[in-house]
C-alpha cells in the first residue's frame, strides 16, 4: 500500500439499528446472519485499533425524501418505509457498539460515498486510503468499494468486517471486490499494514 498511516481511513458503513439489529427494518434478514458471523464485535475491535480517522455512514430519509431516487427495488422499498429511516428515528441511529465519538454522514444513496460531501472532505484531508467494514457485503459495501475506486481512492473491503444475508452471495462479492478494488484483508492484516507503516513511516 503506498500510502502512511497518516493518509488513511475508515468507512464504516450502515451499522445502525435499520440494518443489524433484530427490530430494524431489514433485521428479518440481516440480523441473524450479522449475529452468527460476529462482525460486529471484529469491526467494533477494528475501528478502535486502527489508529486512523472513522466516518460511519447511515442510510436516511429526511422530510422531502433527500436525494432518494427510486430507480431500483431496493430504493422503492425504503421509500415506502421512509418513516422508519428517518434521522432520528430508532432505527437509524448507530448500533450502541459502534455509537462513540462517531463522525457520520447520512445520505439516500446504497454508495457511502454518493450524494454526499464525504470524498471531497476526505480528499481535502490528504487521504487516500480507505478500508470499509459494514453490511451488506454485496450491497452497500460492494457499491461503495467500487464507487471510491473509481473516485481514485485506493480501497481494501476488510473481510472478515463485512457480512451478508446469504454466506454464498458474501463470498461471491468478496470475489468481486478482490478484481475491482486494491483487493480484500483480514482485521489482521490492515492492523499489521498500518503498524508497519507507522514503524517505518514510509
Amino acid at each position: 500500500m503506498a500510502s502512511t498511516s497518516g493518509r488513511v481511513a475508515v468507512l464504516a458503513l450502515h451499522w445502525q439499528v435499520n440494518v443489524i439489529k433484530p427490530e430494524g427494518f431489514f433485521g428479518g434478514m440481516l440480523s441473524e446472519p450479522v449475529a452468527r458471523s460476529g462482525v460486529v464485535e471484529r469491526a467494533a475491535s477494528f475501528h478502535r485499533s486502527a489508529g486512523v480517522p472513522v466516518f460511519f455512514t447511515r442510510f436516511t430519509i429526511p422530510e422531502g425524501e433527500g436525494g432518494l431516487v427510486r430507480n431500483t427495488g431496493f430504493m422503492r422499498a425504503v421509500a415506502e418505509a421512509q418513516e422508519a429511516f428517518r434521522p432520528d428515528a430508532p432505527g437509524s441511529q448507530l448500533i450502541p457498539e459502534m455509537a462513540e465519538g462517531a463522525q457520520t454522514v447520512d445520505n439516500q444513496k446504497l454508495s457511502g460515498l454518493a450524494g454526499t460531501e464525504l470524498a471531497d472532505l476526505l480528499t481535502g484531508r490528504g487521504i487516500d486510503t480507505l478500508f470499509v467494514t459494514g453490511v451488506a457485503t454485496n450491497l452497500t459495501v460492494e457499491q461503495t468499494a467500487r464507487h471510491g475506486t473509481d473516485l481514485g481512492f485506493t480501497v481494501h473491503v476488510v473481510s472478515d468486517c463485512v457480512a451478508a444475508a446469504d454466506e454464498a452471495v458474501h463470498t461471491a462479492s468478496l470475489a468481486n471486490l478482490e478484481l475491482t478494488t486494491a483487493g480484500c484483508l483480514t482485521a489482521d492484516e490492515a492492523l499489521e499494514r498500518l503498524r508497519t507503516e507507522t514503524r517505518s513511516g514510509a
